[in-house]
């Protein structure tokens, strides 16, 4: 099979699915542009702040992008590429898509509040506190292993004396500072955003050039997790328009580009897929064998469906949508346009048999060498690439904590006056425990917190999914197509809970597999609670 035709059939399919099943979906739900959303009547500027659709695309596409859809179908490829691929496609469509837009409209037409105040006001207060908990340790994992790819990528290593982490690092810092003097210029000073975007890109690149050529901050893994703490707290509690919507806005060209190169190199490469189709539905063997059904669609994660998006379009992106219609575009188009990314990710190791090393420099590795193909040098091509990975990482980091943050002071809302749910309902309180305890966790590393964290997150999808359900049903409205993916969420997830919770405790790791035993509890309540609510709820109706 040829790399170009995967390219092409997904893409079109994808295209397809925007316009017919969007439509359908939008008409469904009833999408009303005449609306005024939660971004023009709360309107504070640090956090509901109405923004133009294209600038918010790139801030939601590049917070929901992660390290996931790189990361995971190239973990996954070990099954072989066609249910990798297969699930990209449907997944990203009828589940990762509907999830995604979902989430956003839902929370736009609940005051910009989280899927934690849906499920309140649909389920009750008590399956509320019971997701946000749930919600809550789902983030610190993706912050945790995210954290741990980031410093990862960054590292230098003296021995080797390999500088592209290093090249990458510098770059990133570089990036940070002109993000903050772009969002102040734009947002303070009044700058055009065509003009300022212009420069903005230009600099870009420009920082790209200097990381390349002056790569001073060869620093260890350990001093990278310290400067990465520290930057997620100050993105979590910076006002939006400073830090975190220009950062992920101008991330977004540099994604694009990332997109546009690889599409361009598979044009002109046109590589043959080298590894095999299928490995059928067992790999490995005892402790560590691995099963397609629940594992593949676990390991794929943000390349089909992420239970973080969510929680992005409902902590962050529901704030800033100007008008109801933008919703498509950013929810829908955003899930799509990722699964593009999971599809080029499956490519660099399907078509570049032999790469070897992390899922970052595997997929480096595929990309430069495609990009090589329209003159770019192979060793800029992969500091480029790492740049973009760590760029998808780097802006679901500082989303994370920031909606960790909204979750705990979510929880400890302090409506009731005590002094102790004051305090922890502040935003450098609730900050500083969220990143504390991603701290926690990155002793054990990412390769460790990975499965846990494609569970976790995998079942976050699925919680969503039906607080989606139980919105639409009590509104009277077809529920169709969120139930279905829901119930195959919930058998996927909670099986691999299962074994993952085996496994860990095989392993020695206590912790971990008392947080799967703790995630595989809340949804089971979650999951009970509903079913009873949807039952009164029909009851009623029959009785009505």
């Amino acid at each position: 099979m040829n790399s170009l035709v995967l390219l092409i059939v997904g893409v079109a399919l994808f295209f397809i699915a925007y316009v017919t099943y969007g439509g359908f979906l939008a008409k469904s739900w009833g999408i009303d542009p005449t609306k005024k959303t939660p971004a023009n009547t709360l309107r504070d500027d640090v956090d509901y702040c109405p923004t133009n659709p294209s600038v918010l695309l790139g801030h939601h596409f590049s917070s929901i992008a992660g390290a996931g859809p790189i990361t995971g179908p190239i973990l996954a490829a070990a099954f072989g590429w066609i249910p990798v691929y297969l699930w990209i496609v449907i997944g990203s469509i009828f589940f990762g898509g509907v999830h995604d837009w979902g989430s956003l409209f839902a929370s736009v037409r609940h005051g910009g509040k989280s899927i934690g105040e849906i499920i309140r006001e649909n389920l009750g207060q008590k399956a509320k506190m019971l997701f946000n908990v749930y919600a809550w340790l789902a983030l610190v994992l993706v912050v945790s292993a995210f954290t741990d790819i980031c410093a990862g990528t960054f590292a230098f290593d003296p021995a080797k004396g390999d500088l592209t982490g290093a090249r990458a690092g510098t770059a990133s810092v570089l990036f940070i500072v002109l993000s903050m003097a772009f969002g102040y210029f734009v947002y303070r000073k009044g700058a055009k955003l065509g003009i300022s975007s212009a420069i903005g890109v230009a600099l870009l690149f420009f920082c790209i050039f200097l990381g390349y050529s002056f790569p001073v901050l060869k620093l260890s893994k350990l001093a990278w997790d310290i400067i990465l703490i520290i930057y997620i707290f100050a993105a979590s509690t910076l006002p939006v328009w400073l830090l975190l919507q220009p950062r992920d806005y101008l991330c977004s060209y540099l994604l694009y580009a990332m997109l546009i190169g690889g599409v361009i190199g598979i044009f002109i490469v046109r590589p043959e897929i080298v590894i095999a189709g299928s490995n059928g539905f067992t790999i490995g063997e005892g402790a560590k064998a691995q099963y397609l059904f629940p594992m593949l669609f676990v390991t794929v994660a943000c390349g089909a469906i992420s239970g973080f998006h969510s929680l992005v379009g409902s902590g962050t992106t529901s704030k800033q949508i100007a008008n109801e219609k933008d919703s498509k575009l950013i929810g829908y188009g955003g899930m799509l346009i990722e699964g593009v990314v999971a599809i080029l990710a499956l490519i660099s190791v399907a078509a570049f048999k032999g790469a070897t090393g992390t899922p970052a420099g595997i997929f480096a590795s595929g990309i430069s060498t495609l990009m090589n193909s329209f003159g770019i040098p192979i060793e800029i091509g992969k500091v480029f690439v790492i740049l973009a990975f760590s760029a998808f990482a780097l802006t679901s980091l500082d989303t994370a904590t920031r909606i960790g943050r909204y979750v705990f002071q979510e929880f400890f809302d302090k409506s009731d006056g005590t002094a102790a749910k004051s305090a922890a309902s502040n935003m450098y309180v609730a900050t500083a425990v969220t990143v504390g305890a991603s701290c926690l966790l990155l002793l054990y590393g990412y390769a460790k917190i990975w499965p846990i964290f494609g569970a976790a997150n995998q079942l976050l999808a699925g919680l969503s999914l039906l607080a989606l359900t139980v919105w639409f049903a009590n509104k009277g409205q077809n529920y169709k197509m969120t139930m279905i993916p829901m119930i195959f969420m919930f058998a996927v997830t909670l099986s691999a809970l299962v074994i993952l919770i085996r496994n860990f405790f095989s392993a020695g790791n206590i912790l971990l597999g008392c947080m799967a035993i703790v995630l595989f509890a809340l949804a089971i309540v979650l999951i009970y609670t509903a079913t009873n609510v949807m039952k009164n709820n029909k009851v009623k109706n029959l009785g009505a």
